[in-house]
């Protein structure tokens, strides 16, 4: 008779059902409501920032700008790659055809692929999470176009035993539509308090946006009501109705607006003049913008000098951060996709979605000093194991370089010191003489060092 715990689990990896419930009866979205904050907000954020606009435009256009590539993969046997070359037996083999990677490409008649990426990585910086509806043909059962759809528009349907029944999609005038699973594809970013929804930096940072937009706004309404700081005006006794409304129109005709500013105004009536406490010095709204933006960068993670801010930028720190923003930024997000193409996308092909998987192009530029030391490291490697006994062949296949003749020397070079260094030429001689006998030693030095294989 089997326990109870191993009837649970018999049942849960039979059905692919997870063995306890993560939606309650009524499911509401959780992220950042305490904030009053929804995914309109995050993509307005869009418009109202200019430094979240830089970031999250620059990173959707590198990230949508990498090349993908479908390859045949390779028998999972534990082994471990010693080199990371172009060559060897166990390298995987590229699929030139496929219908997954023409829908990548061209996922419908209206959308290039780098458009598609472009917005779809917008999205998920903004708002944490990403939908992607599948367009299917009554004709065949793979794919036939590819949507991105707006997150704030889409809405999983939790499920008590099965986690997820589907989705639904409501449209610009209100209609509701279902999804089953396999029609949408969700990108997400992890939410601690939601595993339906994602969650971005932009809710992190939602408060110090609003700030930086609202600091904007005080300025320019700063300009536009006369050009100096609000005030009141107070007068000592209750005015009439008519007496209200003359006085606040003359004021508002003869002081507001930028051809008003600064005009000299004449008050009846024993009327005084209150100004306000705070001036624009004591807002101090460009420190406020520059510590918000220094906000916003923290939360993406992205180096000033990425953004083109060169105050206190040097070529090391420059180049650091270049070597940051592919090495993590980058490979990151790209990872991110991948691991939905390989999870989510190719399985909706079939048995042609079997066996094959999706990857992009090292983001990484090549380092120029790394790839001289990666190059002598590999000569060194080949070098102590063909000096072990190994056939040179197999050697340099196994270290990642190329293969290459092997040249059978006529002479044995002989064994020099390690740090050895061919002695330097004499100082120049001062005579005729002196200068024929130089050179002739300088000749026979230079035989002797060919015949030593010395270069």
């Amino acid at each position: 008779m089997s326990s109870l715990i191993g009837k649970v689990l018999a049942k849960a990896g039979s059905s692919g059902e997870p063995p306890v419930p993560f939606a309650g009866r009524s499911f509401l979205r959780q992220a950042s409501m305490e904030l009053g904050a929804d995914p309109t907000s995050y993509m307005r954020a869009y418009g109202a920032s200019g430094t979240v606009f830089s970031i999250v435009s620059l990173l959707a256009r590198q990230t949508a700008k990498k090349q993908w590539h479908l390859y045949r993969q390779q028998p999972q046997d534990g082994r471990r790659r010693y080199t990371t070359g172009d060559k060897g037996s166990d390298q995987r083999t590229e699929v030139l055809k496929h219908h997954a990677m023409n829908l990548w490409h061209k996922p419908n008649d209206f959308t290039t692929g780098f458009q598609f990426r472009e917005l779809g990585q917008t999205y998920l910086d903004l708002t944490g999470e990403d939908y992607i509806v599948v367009g299917y043909d009554s004709r065949a059962s793979f794919p036939m176009s590819l949507w991105q759809v707006r997150p704030d528009r889409m809405e999983p349907v939790p499920h008590r035993e099965k986690f997820l029944a589907g989705y639904i999609y409501t449209g610009p005038s209100g209609e509701r539509v279902p999804l089953q699973p396999n029609e949408v594809i969700q990108i997400k970013y992890p939410n601690p308090f939601d595993p339906y929804h994602g969650l971005g930096p932009v809710q992190s940072i939602l408060v110090d946006i609003d700030a930086a937009k609202y600091s904007a706004q005080w300025n320019r309404n700063f300009f536009l009501n006369s050009a100096t700081p609000g005030g009141v005006i107070q007068v000592d006794k209750r005015l009439s109705d008519d007496e209200w409304n003359e006085f606040t129109n003359r004021w508002r005709e003869t002081h507001r607006g930028l051809g008003a500013a600064h005009r000299v105004a004449v008050l009846e009536q024993g009327a005084e003049w209150v100004p306000n406490a705070m001036s624009m010095k004591d807002m101090d709204f460009g420190n406020l913008r520059l510590m918000s933006r220094d906000v916003i960068r923290e939360a993406f993670t992205i180096h000033k000098a990425i953004l083109g801010t060169s105050d206190d930028v040097n070529r090391a720190n420059a180049v650091t951060a270049q070597e940051h923003f592919e090495s993590f930024l980058l490979t990151d997000r790209l990872d991110r996709w991948k691991d939905v193409l390989n999870c989510s996308y190719l399985p909706l092909f079939g048995s042609t979605g079997e066996g094959v998987e999706m990857d992009y192009e090292d983001p990484v530029t090549s380092n120029r000093e790394a790839d001289a030391l990666e190059l002598k490291s590999k000569a060194q490697a080949a070098q102590w194991l063909v000096a072990a006994g190994y056939e040179p062949h197999a050697v340099l296949e196994a270290v990642g370089l190329p293969d290459m003749e092997v040249v059978e020397q006529a002479t044995q070079a002989p064994a020099l010191p390690p740090n050895w260094v061919p002695a330097p030429p004499e100082a120049e001689p001062n005579s005729d003489e002196q200068a024929d006998a130089a050179l002739k030693a300088l000749i026979e030095r230079q035989i002797a060092w060919n015949r030593a294989g010395v270069r």
